[in-house]
């Protein structure tokens, strides 16, 4: 073999072992690529996971914030609620005026209570039955009040001894405004008797104003009472003011 055959034959080698180098490391480069792709597309998923987390905070934030809204709508009805209830509540606005028209009850010291005597008020003495009587009230004080309801009625005999406190009837009442000299009445109705058995003489009657503890005492000027004391529905019975 010649030299220059010889020179050609290495060079040939060392071309050879210079590509099979760089295919080598071009196939290393390329497992690097293969490698870092792989190492990319979980990163990716993992940020595609964040992301959906993300939106779905997003998505209760907005929820949260429509819920927030839905309490600042709810607390402004709440408020206008309570200004609409605040008005009705207004002292004054009750119907036939109560505490707000700033007039107060009849207390017993402002009053004063008789029987109505006159002859048209006298109870029949010959009635087959129940018959009726009345109490004046007269208010006696120097400023206005209001009276209704039922009185207590407590009739008594002459030292005391024998008390009947009178039952009240089912009637429907309302009130009344006395204004300084004006009256009102209530009716008691009254079974009389003439019998000499089975009756009770009352000799004071004890009036005690709705509302009130204390009592006014007048003095009984009729007859005598069947005595009912222990009916369960005694014919003499209270009837209500106004």
């Amino acid at each position: 073999m010649s030299a220059n055959t010889t020179a050609r034959t290495v060079r040939r080698r060392g071309l050879r072992i210079a590509v099979a180098a760089l295919t080598a490391a071009a196939g290393l480069t390329l497992t690097a690529c293969s490698g870092s792709d792989a190492n990319t597309e979980p990163a990716g998923q993992s940020d595609a996971g964040m992301a959906v987390e993300s939106s779905g905070t997003g998505s209760s934030a907005k929820e949260q914030g429509s819920g927030a809204q839905a309490d600042s709508g709810a607390k402004t009805d709440a408020k206008t609620d309570g200004k609409g209830g605040a008005a009705a509540k207004k002292p004054g606005t009750n119907a036939g005026g109560g505490a707000g028209s700033g007039v107060d009850r009849c207390h017993t010291s402002g009053l004063r209570a008789t029987f109505a005597t006159g002859e048209d008020a006298a109870p029949d003495p010959n009635a087959g039955g129940s018959t009726t009587t009345s109490v004046v009230l007269t208010n006696k004080g120097s400023r206005t009040c209001k009276i209704g309801g039922f009185p207590g009625v407590d009739l008594k005999s002459e030292n005391g001894g024998e008390r009947w406190s009178l039952a009240r009837s089912s009637a429907k009442h309302g009130s009344i405004t006395l204004a300084p000299g004006d009256s009102t009445d209530f009716t008691l109705n009254v079974v009389l008797t003439k019998e000499d058995k089975g009756f009770y003489q009352p000799a004071f009657a004890d009036i005690t104003p709705p509302n009130e503890t204390k009592s006014i005492t007048i003095k009984w000027p009729w007859g005598t009472l069947v005595d009912q004391r222990g009916a369960t529905h005694p014919g003499t019975f209270v009837n209500p003011i106004g």
